[in-house]
């Protein structure tokens, strides 16, 4: 997806760095965040980013661990920055002295069935209550659960392919459909309510 705009007032270097990143295929999102990291880069050198030196680039590492700023964007700022050396400016030498940091990840609590159960039980009403389960039992994050139509949902071979929520077409994972005992329990209360949806049709048209 092209990004950069051509009469845009931005520097040569930029520019040049914003066309690699579109050949190479990289979202609008790495693009715009690989920009923003080249930024607050040169704006720590004070000077355009490709004059560093190994030096600059281990002084601005060693700033960011000193202002506190978390392993997730220091390793963001890593990727941005070793394109730039790499791709853009064909210094392998200056990307070889980025660092990466560590990022200890700490393990999820996992619910127990009868947590999982109240939990399900407390959401309001069938809808709230269908969409926890699968997200749930299926690993299904926010936006693939807001673009989950029941045709997409293949009850025989109990998988369901996930479509993200960037607007792209078609399925792009495939996620196994929770327990046969969860997905049918999403199953029964989906019938349920119409049913109780057409009973309510019915008395209300005698």
């Amino acid at each position: 997806m092209t990004t950069y705009q051509a009469n845009a007032p931005i520097t040569p270097l930029r520019q040049r760095m914003q066309q690699d990143m579109v050949m190479r295929g990289l979202g609008a999102h790495t693009q715009q965040d690989y920009v923003r990291h080249v930024r607050n880069f040169a704006a720590f050198l004070g000077r355009p980013p490709d004059s560093a030196t190994a030096k600059d680039i281990r002084h601005y590492q060693l700033h960011q661990h000193e202002t506190g700023v978390g392993p997730a964007t220091i390793n963001s700022t890593v990727s941005a920055l070793r394109f730039l050396f790499t791709v853009t400016l064909n210094r392998r030498d200056l990307s070889r002295t980025l660092v990466i940091t560590r990022n200890p990840r700490k393990l999820p609590d996992v619910l127990s069935v009868e947590e999982a159960a109240r939990l399900l039980e407390a959401a309001p009403g069938i809808k709230y209550k269908a969409a926890l389960g699968v997200a749930y039992g299926a690993g299904l994050r926010v936006s693939e659960v807001a673009h989950l139509k029941i045709d997409d949902i293949d009850s025989t071979r109990m998988f369901d392919p996930c479509r993200t929520g960037q607007g792209t077409q078609g399925p792009q994972r495939h996620a196994l459909a929770a327990t046969a005992g969860a997905f049918a329990s999403v199953v029964a209360r989906r019938k349920a309510a119409w049913r109780d949806a057409a009973s309510w049709l019915a008395v209300s048209r005698a």
